[in-house]
C-alpha cells in the first residue's frame, strides 16, 4: 500500500491498517520546498495496533524530555544499544534498554510510548500534502506495547479542533513563548508560577518541549498562556535559528577548501563524475572503490562528508553506514548514500539506518555540490550529532 496524501489522508489509511490488522511500518515523508519544510515519519503496527512511532531524525532528545518527569539524571549511552533486525531506532531501543535496566518500569515505558505516538499523530492528522508506504517486511521486535488505533485517534483529532482556537495567536506547539512585558505578569501571577516562566520561556523551549517536561498535554498548556499572549505580555515565537530538537547551533562551519569528502563505490564513472564535480568546486575528494578496506581508510581520513554508493560486493552501503553510526567519530558526518535507481523502499532503509540523504544515479553537477552544500553550509554536522549523541 503506498501513494499520495492528496489522495488518501492519514485518518483513512491508520482506518485501513486497523480494519485488516495489518502489521509493519507506514512511512510518511511530506513535501520539500521553499514553503514547506520536508519531514519524515515512522509508526510501527502489530494486527492493527500501533507499537511505536518516531520522527525520521530518530533523535534521542525527546525522549530525554519525557525520562525528565522521572529522573532527569538518566544517562543514555547510544553506542551501547544494539540494533535488531536491522532496524536502527535509538528512541526504542534506549528505551527496551532502560525497561531492561529497570530503570523505569512498564507504566512510565507505556507512558513515553503514548505521548510519542500522540505527538506523531497531531503532526501527521494535520497534513495534506506528501507520500507514504506501508511495508509489512520492515517489523520492530520485540515490542511491549501496543495502542488502539480507533481511540486514540479520536483523541487527538479533538485536540486538533481544540487547537484551532487559538489560532491566529498561537498556530504550531513548536513555537516558543517569549516574555515580553514583565511587570505585567509580575502583577497577575504567583511568585513560584513567575520563576517557572522564567525559566523555560527563553525562546528556546517550544510548546511542545514545556508539555513534555510538565507532563500535560499540548493544548491544555497553550490555553493556560493563550491570555497572556492576547494581551502581548508573552510574545510566540518561531524556533528561529534552532535546529529542530530547540538546540543552538554551532559556530560556522570551516571554508570549502578545508572540506574533506570521501567517495565510496567500485564504478568508476560514479567515482569520477563525483571527483570531477566536487574538486571543480573546490573540495579535497578521495575515492575509495575497495568497500572492505574502506572503513579502516576512513578512520585514517576522517571526511567531513560521505558519498556511499549502496550496491556493492562483500559490503554494501547500508553496512558500512551502519557501521560508521556506530562510532563516535562519524556520528557528526553526513553520509549520503547513492543508489542506481529510486526506490523508495531503498530510501526508507537508509533513513532507518541513519543515513544523512540519498542520492540516485545519475545526477548532475550542480545537484551534486548542491547537495553537499545543503549539509555542510546549513550547519547539519550539528543537527546530526543531536540525532546520534548521548542525552
Amino acid at each position: 500500500m503506498q501513494g499520495n496524501l492528496r489522495e488518501i489522508d492519514i485518518y483513512s489509511i491508520l482506518r485501513v491498517i486497523e480494519a485488516g490488522q495489518r502489521t509493519g511500518l507506514l512511512f510518511v515523508e511530506t513535501c520539500n520546498s521553499n514553503h514547506c519544510k520536508q519531514q519524515t515519519y515512522f509508526i510501527f503496527f502489530s494486527d492493527g495496533q500501533i507499537i511505536y512511532a518516531t520522527y525520521g531524525d530518530t533523535s534521542l532528545s525527546r525522549l530525554k524530555d519525557y525520562l525528565h518527569l522521572y529522573d532527569g539524571h538518566i544517562k543514555l549511552d547510544r553506542s551501547s544499544v544494539n540494533t535488531h533486525m536491522g532496524l536502527d531506532i535509538p528512541e526504542y531501543q534506549c528505551l527496551r534498554q532502560l525497561l531492561a535496566e529497570n530503570r523505569i518500569n512498564p507504566m512510565q515505558a507505556h507512558s513515553i510510548i503514548y505521548g510519542l505516538v500522540r505527538e506523531i499523530l497531531f503532526d501527521l492528522l494535520s497534513l495534506h500534502q506528501g507520500r507514504f508506504i506501508f511495508d509489512s517486511t520492515s517489523l520492530l521486535l520485540p515490542h511491549f506495547n501496543v495502542l488502539k488505533i480507533t481511540p486514540i485517534l479520536s483523541q487527538v483529532i479533538k485536540q486538533i479542533q481544540d487547537w484551532k482556537q487559538l489560532y491566529p495567536y498561537i498556530q504550531s506547539p513548536d513555537q516558543c513563548p517569549v516574555l515580553v512585558d514583565m511587570a505585567k505578569l509580575h502583577s497577575v501571577l504567583p511568585p513560584a508560577t513567575m520563576t517557572k516562566l522564567e525559566h523555560w520561556a527563553d525562546s528556546k523551549t517550544s510548546i511542545r518541549q514545556l508539555a513534555r517536561y510538565l507532563n500535560c498535554d499540548i493544548f491544555t498548556l497553550a490555553k493556560a498562556i493563550y491570555p497572556y499572549v492576547e494581551n502581548r505580555w508573552v510574545k510566540i515565537a518561531p524556533l528561529a535559528n534552532l535546529n529542530q530538537d530547540g538546540h543552538q547551533p554551532t559556530q560556522e562551519l570551516e571554508s570549502k577548501s578545508e572540506k574533506h569528502i570521501a567517495c565510496i563505490s567500485n564504478k568508476d564513472d560514479i567515482i569520477q563524475a563525483m571527483e570531477s564535480a566536487l574538486k571543480a568546486h573546490g573540495y579535497k575528494v578521495t575515492a575509495l572503490t575497495n568497500p572492505l578496506e574502506s572503513i579502516s581508510f576512513l578512520f585514517k581520513l576522517q571526511p567531513n562528508f560521505i558519498f556511499c554508493q549502496i550496491a556493492m560486493p562483500e559490503l554494501d552501503g547500508y553496512e558500512i553506514c551502519s557501521m560508521l553510526r556506530n562510532s563516535t567519530v562519524f556520528m557528526e558526518v553526513p553520509i549520503i548514500l547513492v543508489a542506481e535507481q529510486e526506490k523508495l523502499l531503498s530510501s526508507i532503509k537508509a533513513k532507518i539506518i541513519g543515513a544523512t540523504d540519498y542520492l540516485t544515479v545519475p545526477f548532475g553537477n550542480n545537484d551534486l555540490v548542491m547537495l553537499v552544500e545543503k549539509y555542510l553550509a546549513s550547519d547539519m554536522t550539528s543537527k546530526i550529532n543531536n540525532i546520534y549523541n548521548t542525552c
